[in-house]
This record gives structure tokens, sequence and C-alpha cells, in this order.
């Protein structure tokens, strides 16, 4: 009979148990609420995305299997459209952009199928887009072995312009106070590298097939981190030797941290920790300066009426002048569109009719 007792007592136990953790949320991270704000009806996706300091938010589209130009989308603080217009002299793919220090709207914007910089006065309806910094000759876009595939960008204290070559492995660099003049010839700063490749150097490539992605300096500009998408790295680029009005010299680049699902744009806030859009995990992941996670925020909530709830293919992210507010680019890039084996988020993605960005709450909540 005793025996029979403490049987039942476990059991019981047991049930209580099971109860406690059905109706008890556990969960690692705390994820927050992200907002959806579209682009207007019949715009192509957007990739590139930057803040500026009147807290004005810039985006690009790209649509690699559409037609010229694209277009700049300018955003208001609430999320609302501001201005629509068609970027003079672009290709249909432009990527990374940002504006330039010292100013308020003046844009430096990344054409990734051209190969070069414009630079963009987004006040502007026409005649709102010049060449701005070229590439060596060899490196633009189609030429077998030497493809160009510029994609994020930023600058030091100097005002230095740094972007990276997602197809060569490269970090370019173009001095205004070296050469004299805003707009020139880009230099190699760092590689061709290994670690800035999307194959690592060594066939086959990862997926998606893109290498140096996002770029961006540490605080005390000691150090480039940058995206490796295909690989799914951060890799550190150590600086030497930076001074006021000259950029430092770079180190051997090295794998920093890994496992970022389609490790594509980040930003560094204030501490120093690494925001970075996983492009294939449909989040954010805060990455602390010592390539911990600290943080994931965002996630995918479906489609619905052809529009993302949530993230999907979360691209470039940026910070609101006051740093409380991170908005990002939902790239929403059906991968078989441009010839690439389907990823998990594919056929989501070839659901989406209208295309959005997002905002989120740039807050690292604590642990559950």
């Amino acid at each position: 009979m005793l025996i029979g007792k403490r049987r039942l007592g476990l059991a019981t136990l047991a049930c209580v148990g099971l109860a406690f953790a059905i109706s008890t949320p556990a969960s690692a991270w705390e994820r927050g609420t992200v907002e959806n704000f579209l682009l207007p009806s019949g715009s192509p996706m957007a990739e590139g995305l930057t803040v500026g300091p009147d807290g004005l938010i810039y985006a690009a589209t790209f649509n690699p299997t559409g037609s010229p130009p694209s277009q700049l989308i300018t955003f208001n603080s609430d999320g609302s459209v501001k201005k629509q217009v068609n970027i003079t002299g672009s290709s249909q793919a432009m990527l990374g952009l940002e504006v330039i220090p010292g100013t308020t709207n003046a844009l430096l914007v990344l054409d990734f199928g051209a190969g070069q910089v414009l630079a963009v006065d987004p006040t502007k309806d026409n005649n709102n887009a010049s060449v701005c910094i070229t590439l060596p000759p060899g490196n633009n876009p189609g030429n077998k072995g030497t493809r160009s595939g510029l994609n994020g960008i930023t600058f030091d204290k100097a005002g230095n312009v740094y972007f990276s070559d997602s197809f060569q492995g490269i970090i370019w660099r173009f001095s205004p106070t070296e050469s004299g003049s805003m707009c020139g010839q880009a230099t190699a700063w760092v590689g061709p590298d290994p670690t800035l490749l999307p194959n690592n150097g060594k066939p086959p490539e990862g997926v998606p097939p893109f290498g140096a992605n996002g770029v961006e300096f540490n605080n005390a500009g000691d150090a480039m981190f940058v995206c490796n998408t295909a690989l799914d790295w951060i890799v550190k680029i150590p600086v030497t030797g930076a001074t006021p009005g000259k950029g430092g010299t770079p180190g051997t680049p090295v794998v920093f941290t890994n496992s970022l699902n389609g490790c594509d744009g980040l930003r560094l806030d204030s501490s120093d920790n690494i925001w970075v859009a996983a492009n294939q995990a449909d989040e954010i992941v805060v990455v602390d300066p010592d390539g911990k996670a600290i943080a994931k925020l965002g996630d995918f909530n479906g489609v619905q009426n052809g529009e993302t709830q949530g993230l999907l293919f979360p691209a470039s992210p940026a910070f609101s002048p006051n740093g409380n507010t991170l908005w990002v680019t939902n790239l929403e890039l059906d991968l078989t569109t441009i010839g690439i084996t389907q990823s998990v988020d594919s056929q989501w993605a070839a659901q989406v009719t209208r295309h959005s960005i997002a905002k989120l709450s740039a807050t690292i909540p604590p642990l559950q």
C-alpha cells in the first residue's frame, strides 16, 4: 500500500510539472514588436537603407530582373512615404547607401548593377545623380573573373569612404582628403582575401552567394567589421595608426564569430554591440564586442494579402539619430528568380506583392 501511494505522488508531481511547463512561457529571447511600412504600390523591393541626421529614412530599390532605373524612396520618421524618385542614370539594382558626413541629405549610393558609386541628391526629382566613385579598369560587372559586386558602404572618422565587394573579396577605399576631390577612383584597401569571398577561396559558394557585405567601424576606429553572407561570418579587420584627417592601416582579416544565418547588413551601437540582419533567419542578432549573441529581435509571421508580417529576408539595418529605433529593409527576394536554389524563405518571398521596410525598438532586453 505504501508503494502504491508513493507511485501516485510521483505521477501527480509529473502532471503538475507538465502543466506548469505548458502554461508558463520559457523563452531565451524577448523578440519585441516589428512594425511594417509599405513601399509605394508597384515599387520593386528595397535592399539598401540609411537614416539621415534629420531622421529621414532613405531606401534604394533592387530589382535584378527588371529594367533601369532604380528608385530612391524617402520615408518620414513615422514610416510614411515622403518622396519617391527615379535615380538618374542608375542600373536596376542598387545596394548600400549612406549620407555623406557633414551633410544632411547628400547620399552616396552603390550601383551594384553598374559597378560604381553614385552621388545622389534626394531632394531633386530629375538630374539627381552622377557617377562619383569608380573602380580601376577591369573591375566592371560582367567581366569574367573580375566581376564586381559592390554591396555595403561606410565612412571612417576622417571622412574616407569604404565599400565592400561581395564577389571579389575586396574592401575598396576612396579618400576625398588625399585626392583633393569628393569623387575619383577607388583603390583596394583590403583584399582580395579568402575571408571576404563567398567560398573562402574554395568552391562551392555558400547561399546566398555574396561574400563581403555590410561594413562598419567600431567606435574607436581600430577595427572594421564585415558580414560574409555566404559563410555566415562576421569578419574583423584590425586597423592601426588612424589619426585625425587620415584613415588607419588595415591588418589581416580574421573570422570574428560564426553562424549568423545570412549575415547581411550590420551596424554598431555606442557600446560596440554589433546589430546584424540575418537574412535567412528573418531576425536581427545582436552580438557583443566579444562575439557572443546577447539578443535576437524580430521574426517572420507569414505573408498576408501579399504583405510581409514582421521580417522577411532583412537586409540593411540603420539606427534613428537618437539610437532608440532600428529600421531595416525587408529584401523579400525569392532566390530562384536569380538562378539560385531555393532557400527556406523563397516560397514565402514569392507571395509578396507589396514590399516593405520594418521598424523595431533598438533595445536589448534581458534574457527570460
